[in-house]
């Protein structure tokens, strides 16, 4: 999900690969299951003599200024030299073509974007046949998902005990933000239609949204949503995430668990111990995204997604 501070822009990013699914633990409750995948032997993934590996998404993948990479451009898309990407990349002993960018949306991925500093090319456009795997987190900015935790912030004070986030958006009887997933899917299952297109030989992971919610209560002050909105935001990432499988499965991607493994490591743990970083970030980072224990953590759900 793309940001620059508490009122940035969610970034999401999904990442593709055509590969095996094996055998997995059973999700947590209201956590998405696995998407199935298309057959394929792990070790053809590791011994695969195509090219690059492409990253394409928002600001989860792009790793947003954890630090900020000198070399990478635009200097506005604020990629980090430790984004999950960056890891998957080395661990293959492959070149990384890094076209993720903070604030990225479907849009993002056909039509060029302004930065603060730079202009970022259409995303798609850095795809190529001989690309060996591709990798996308993407979904989150379309949602306007920081916004929602700022508005959720915001009416925490009108009723401490309640969910007046939950009421604000859930208003008429229709839920504003369960709309907003559902129309998601088919723009997002465009690009992936786009991504085998350009990339037919590629291996295409669409990366799901870490664990950013407590499983119980809540940390107000310090992330000031009360405990019922809380519970909420959580229900809607987890409908995210749901999409997520559902379009990977459509589409011949693989869809790459980053909740599960996550959880317990959301924005109200200590510092040493959490993977998403809360209002006040307590390391390099900016509000509510991963830092270096969550791109790791995602990084290696990809690499067990690739049989690595």
């Amino acid at each position: 999900m793309g940001v620059a501070g508490a009122g940035a822009v969610a970034a999401a990013a999904a990442t593709a690969v055509v590969l095996a699914t094996g055998a997995a633990a059973a999700p947590a409750p209201g956590v998405p299951g696995p998407a199935p995948g298309v057959p394929v032997p792990a070790a053809s993934i590791v011994a695969a003599p195509l090219g690059p590996v492409v990253a394409l998404g928002d600001s989860y993948t792009a790793g947003d200024i954890l630090p900020l990479s000198l070399t990478s451009q635009p200097p506005g898309c604020l990629r980090s030299s430790d984004s999950y990407p960056v890891q998957v990349a080395k661990a293959l002993g492959a070149t990384l073509v890094d076209a993720a960018c903070g604030s990225a949306g479907v849009k993002e991925m056909t039509q060029a974007q302004q930065t603060y500093l730079g202009t970022n090319a259409p995303q798609l456009t850095a795809l190529a046949p001989d690309d060996r795997v591709v990798m996308l987190t993407l979904s989150g900015d379309d949602m306007g998902f920081m916004n929602v935790l700022d508005e959720c912030m915001a009416l925490s004070i009108t009723d401490l005990w309640g969910s007046p986030c939950e009421s604000h958006y859930a208003s008429g009887g229709t839920d504003q933000l369960a709309a907003r997933v559902t129309a998601e899917a088919p723009r997002l299952t465009a690009v992936l239609q786009a991504i085998h297109a350009r990339a037919p030989s590629a291996r295409v992971l669409l990366v799901g949204y870490p664990d950013m919610f407590p499983q119980q209560g809540g940390c107000w002050p310090g992330v000031p949503i009360t405990d019922g909105d809380i519970a909420y935001l959580r229900g809607v990432e987890g409908q995210l995430n749901s999409m997520l499988v559902q379009v990977a499965a459509a589409t011949g991607a693989t869809y790459v668990d980053t909740y599960t493994p996550t959880i317990g490591h959301d924005f109200c743990q200590d510092a040493g111990v959490r993977d998403v970083e809360g209002l006040v970030p307590s390391s390099f980072t900016v509000p509510f995204h991963p830092n270096a224990r969550g791109q790791a953590a995602m990084a290696a759900a990809v690499l067990a997604a690739l049989g690595v």
